[in-house]
């Protein structure tokens, strides 16, 4: 599983590099705090996984990693070229 660190995710925005973010937390995590993308909590991700586009570099966050990490795992086999999970999550994101 690729990780990445908040750091790098604040250097691929401010290269304007081409991604998509995925929220996997609960509609009030995402409510309360985010950095945009989709919003697909992780107990409906699999049910909602065509929409994630198979050609684009995503990006996989929740509060502490844990929960995107469980969603890359579980994503796997769907073809995914290139996936990423935000290391330390919105915790690590808000601490930088």
């Amino acid at each position: 599983m690729q990780q990445l660190t908040p750091q790098e995710l604040q250097q691929w925005i401010n290269e304007g590099k081409k991604f998509i973010l995925i929220d996997v937390r609960e509609g009030f995590e995402h409510e309360a705090y985010n950095i945009g993308g989709l919003h697909i909590p992780l107990g409906e991700l699999m049910s909602r996984r065509k929409e994630l586009p198979k050609d684009e570099t995503l990006v996989f966050y929740c509060e502490k990693g844990i929960r995107s990490a469980i969603a890359l795992q579980r994503l796997e086999d769907e073809g995914l070229k290139e996936a990423y999970n935000l290391a330390g999550g919105m915790t690590a994101w808000r601490a930088m």
